[in-house]
């Protein structure tokens, strides 16, 4: 019975606790809602006002772009207003032009007009004229009986031949007066300059070749499929002529240095044994560092030797190029310097300045470093370059005209033409091919032979001096002296040589006795 009354306790309690539960659980679900609801409230609440404020701002994005469009639509009125302004003043230009035009046109066809009714009253009175003109050649053609042109022709022969013999005496008087006071100073000058100046020559070959210590080390310089003769020629800007020659290799360039630098780079290069492109290239870049290292040097040590100084570097530095550089086989450099003393020399005995002197010698020569790379005389190209950097004029003027490219106005510039010519023309100072020399002295002698009147000429001192002889009862004296002056006209056209070429013209009359 106990038990039992524990059971219906027990379950009453249980009845009684689920009854709870579910009342609590019933209130906890009311209080959600009651959240979800408000939270939900709250939403569209903040969803109306968002929906507002983005409509606000939307109207004021339109109003703005409204506005901002209108003020353009304004600016662009006045621009177009103003653009038709212009083009009404234009029209109205272009409408009184065009008036001026017709008055201007109708003026020139009036005087058209005129100028043509003008010509023929001109060309009716030239008519009228060279009738009146005919008539008086006729009758003076009768009167003389020769005709205009033989007249002419006969008064101007005599009027030549009267001026040549007239000239020829003038000049034979003016050069033997100055032969008298000349000549000897001259000489003495010119004999001084060259004993006291005892410079070496230096003769340089125009292609340079590099001996090889075998003939397989030509397979190496080439390369597998050329690529090391092209990476050769390439950083050096020369040719490189492999041909049959034994263990040589011939380098061609127009530009000295360049062949220079190829020629050291090479002997390098065949030295150390390792030939590739990335090599060559560090061996080249390398000689050519030193290259114009020597030539800064040699320029600056010319300058230092003959006491000039306040040269622009650029022209130091050319005359340094010259170092590479021949003609006729004769160094420029050794020459320039061979003739900046000599011009020192004769200066100090003609009581000239002499540091100027020996500057212009320096330098007389200096478009021959770049005449290869510029077109002209070099006497011209080294004048424009001496000009640029701030010579002395009458230093540019003795450069420009030390080879007749311009006319001779200062004592300078007769120096320096000595001075050149007397350093090309000295013993051994300059060299030549058998075969072209042989053919320049038969060349002036045919020149000389090819005149009426000579009967032998002669080419002596290696073609510096020409001898001719003439018949004396074809050729006066004084056109002795014309004859020299056109056989030298005639050299100066036909040869090409250098330095100068002297003519002489030998007369003589022979007077025969016989005594019985």
């Amino acid at each position: 019975m106990e038990i039992f009354i524990e059971i219906v306790l027990v379950i009453l309690a249980f009845g009684g606790g689920c009854l709870l539960y579910r009342k609590m659980a019933e209130k906890s679900y009311d209080v959600s809602r009651k959240e979800a609801d408000l939270i939900l409230s709250e939403a569209h609440k903040e969803a109306d006002l968002l929906r507002k404020e983005a409509a606000l701002q939307a109207k004021d994005i339109v109003l703005k772009a409204k506005s901002d469009f209108e003020a353009d639509m304004v600016e662009r009125r006045k621009e177009i207003q103003q653009l038709e302004k212009r083009l009404l003043v234009k029209e109205e230009n272009q409408e009184r032009r065009t008036e001026n035009l017709d008055k201007k046109e109708n003026d020139l066809s009036r005087r058209e007009q005129s100028l043509a009714q003008r010509e023929k009253n001109v060309q009716a009175r030239e008519k009228e004229v060279q009738a009146l003109l005919q008539q008086e050649r006729d009758k003076l053609e009768a009167i003389a009986g020769l005709t205009q042109t033989e007249a002419k022709e006969r008064l101007m022969k005599m009027m030549e031949d009267e001026a040549k013999h007239e000239s020829a005496k003038r000049i034979k008087q003016i050069e033997d007066e100055a032969k008298e006071t000349a000549e000897k100073r001259a000489v003495k000058i010119i004999a001084q300059a060259v004993q006291r100046y005892a410079g070496d020559y230096a003769s340089e070959r125009t292609v340079s070749v590099v001996n090889l210590p075998g003939d397989e080390m030509k397979g190496r310089i080439i390369g597998r499929e050329g690529r090391n003769i092209r990476a050769i020629e390439a950083a050096t800007g020369v040719d490189l002529i492999i041909d049959d020659t034994p263990e040589a290799v011939i380098i061609s360039s127009f530009d000295p240095v360049r062949r220079a630098v190829a020629k050291h780079a090479l002997e390098r290069l065949i030295g150390d044994g390792r030939i590739h492109p990335a090599r060559i290239e560090e061996i080249v870049a390398k000689v050519q560092q030193e290259i114009d290292q020597s030539i800064k040097e040699a320029g600056e040590k010319a300058i230092f030797d003959l006491g000039i100084h306040g040269m622009h570097p650029e022209l130091v530095r050319m005359v340094g190029r010259l170092k590479y550089r021949t003609s006729y086989t004769q160094n420029i450099y050794e020459h320039s310097v061979e003739v900046a003393f000599i011009c020192g020399m004769m200066a100090d005995e003609l009581k000239l300045p002499n540091k100027v002197a020996r500057r212009t010698g320096l330098l007389h020569d200096l478009g021959k470093a770049v005449d290869h790379e510029i077109e002209g005389s070099h006497a011209v190209i080294g004048a424009d370059f001496a000009r640029r950097y701030g010579e002395a004029p009458e230093v540019v003027q003795a450069i420009e005209a030390h080879h007749g490219d311009v006319e001779v106005k200062h004592p300078l510039d007769v120096l320096v033409q000595a001075a050149d010519a007397l350093s090309g023309a000295r013993p051994g100072a300059r060299k030549e091919m058998l075969d072209a020399y042989i053919k320049r002295l038969e060349a002036l002698e045919e020149i000389g032979n090819s005149f009426k009147g000579v009967e032998k000429t002669f080419a002596i001192q290696a073609g510096r001096d020409v001898r001719v002889m003439v018949n004396h009862e074809d050729i006066s004296d004084e056109d002795a002296v014309i004859l020299s002056r056109d056989i030298a006209n005639k050299i100066e056209k036909e040869l090409t040589y250098p330095g100068q070429i002297r003519v002489t013209v030998i007369r003589e009359t022979r007077a025969f006795g016989i005594a019985k």
